[in-house]
């Protein structure tokens, strides 16, 4: 960080009267962690040597456990923790003026810690800015409204809107079925507003109390940051009006999984063109490369788009969640459509990932693939004008998707071989534990029968 940007960040902080910092940094699931510090110590430590973290938070699992590593130190040594001045915001639910920043992770030396999903997404970008490129992205992130509930064995429910009944059918696009939740998403739109979150779009998905918020297109690392953030933002509002908001992939079996969709496009840096399209509007080659990749190396990927068990759910009703990566003109039953419109925005949307991913690897596994095809520059498959509810090609499970991803050399160049062994390891923990859970579907059918 530059002194400009110490200053800055300094001065901002007095100018807001902010008494607390939250030092944030995202986990490998994208959970919030850090410290809260007063803030004559936050600028104290901004100024010298920083903070100290656990380098095990970056290996931590989802459930908390700190899992065997061959790339995380044995001893537990510590991180140095620095903020991004550009990342300074208000946070909106607090009474007391209280700043959070997103920080990154370096060793002793200065040098960042590559596995941690901040630094795999800057890694990826690297490599285009390098080439004098820039990508585009905006995501959409959908979430379920939930009763609050204490009992995670109990199957969720779906809360009370201002009627006082609560949705049981779908109520896709429905206006008034968004109307009923009208005093959180006025709460979850001011929030986003102090926090420079640039939200668009709020529409109701096709499940009950199931919702959609698109953001405006931008720079990927302050897309990625802004979605990490706007996540907790919908948590934490909606404590606030007694209820939940969850972003698992398949959080009820009746319903819908929730997806996070990723508009993708590459503009060259000196001219400000976007690469998918040639001067007579036409479809690059770089297009029709980048698809390529995507069908290549998305399969691999997949762990970093839907990292849990939970998440392979979400394809159990391919009209809902598309299983295949074919491409297609406005076509909402493959993985990778690409929007009609404007051919200067031509973009692809990978509609493969869950919401449950962290925002910043399911933004790199994407632009990862993305840029293995323009590097090889190969051509995708046809185009498909027709339903690709047929077309079952992506991985059904994490164990298969783990597996495919660990033998994929490509991505690990890409991604960095450190933070790829670390996530193996740490989903592998996960998925272990997992099967040490007996559901009520093997209580209800084995009980008494086998």
């Amino acid at each position: 960080m530059s002194d400009t940007s110490h200053d800055e960040m300094i001065a901002w902080l007095n100018d807001q009267s902010v008494t607390e910092v939250e030092c944030l940094v995202s986990d490998i699931a994208g959970i919030p962690r850090g410290k809260i510090l007063p803030v004559h110590k936050f600028i104290g430590a901004a100024a010298g040597q920083g903070l100290r973290l656990p380098e095990y938070v970056f290996g931590q699992s989802v459930t908390g456990a700190f899992l065997d590593s061959e790339v995380l130190n044995e001893i537990g040594r510590d991180v140095i923790l620095r903020p991004d001045a550009a990342t300074c915001r208000l946070v909106p639910w607090y009474n007391e003026p209280t700043a959070q920043i997103i920080h990154d992770a370096f060793d002793h030396d200065g040098k960042i810690i590559e596995f941690t999903p901040r630094a795999v997404l800057k890694r990826v970008l690297a490599l285009f800015e390098d080439a004098g490129l820039r990508p585009i992205v905006a995501p959409e992130l959908e979430f379920f409204l939930v009763q609050r509930s204490s009992d995670a064995n109990n199957p969720l429910i779906t809360p009370s809107g201002r009627s006082g009944r609560a949705e049981k059918a779908r109520q896709a696009y429905g206006i008034d079925a968004v109307n009923e939740f009208d005093p959180l998403f006025e709460d979850i739109y001011d929030h986003c507003d102090v926090q420079k979150i640039d939200i668009d779009t709020l529409s109701h998905e096709a499940g009950a109390a199931q919702m959609e918020i698109n953001f405006n297109h931008g720079e990927a690392l302050n897309l990625a940051d802004q979605a990490f953030l706007f996540k907790r933002t919908v948590r934490q509002t909606s404590l606030d009006h007694d209820i939940h908001a969850t972003f698992m992939a398949k959080p009820m079996q009746e319903q819908p999984g929730s997806a996070m969709h990723l508009h993708l496009s590459v503009v060259d840096m000196k001219s400000g063109r976007n690469i998918f399209v040639d001067k007579d509007n036409s479809e690059s080659d770089a297009f029709y490369h980048a698809l390529a990749g995507m069908q290549r190396y998305l399969v691999a990927a997949m762990p970093l788009m839907a990292p849990y068990v939970n998440s392979y759910r979400r394809q159990s009703n391919s009209e809902d969640s598309p299983t295949n990566l074919a491409w297609g003109m406005d076509n909402r039953t493959v993985g990778l459509r690409v929007p009609m419109g404007d051919p200067a925005n031509r973009r692809i949307e990978n509609r493969i990932p869950g919401a449950d991913a962290n925002p910043y690897l399911a933004m790199a596994a994407s632009l990862a693939a993305l840029w293995l095809g323009l590097q090889e520059q190969r051509r995708p498959t046809r185009q498909r004008k027709d339903s690709g509810e047929d077309l079952a090609t992506l991985p059904r499970n994490l164990d298969i998707a783990l597996d495919a991803l660990e033998r994929t050399s490509p991505l690990h160049d890409v991604l960095g071989e450190s933070f790829v062994k670390l996530f193996i390891e740490v989903k592998r923990g996960e998925a272990e534990a997992f099967l040490e859970v007996i559901s009520p579907w093997e209580r209800e059918y084995l009980l008494l029968n086998v």
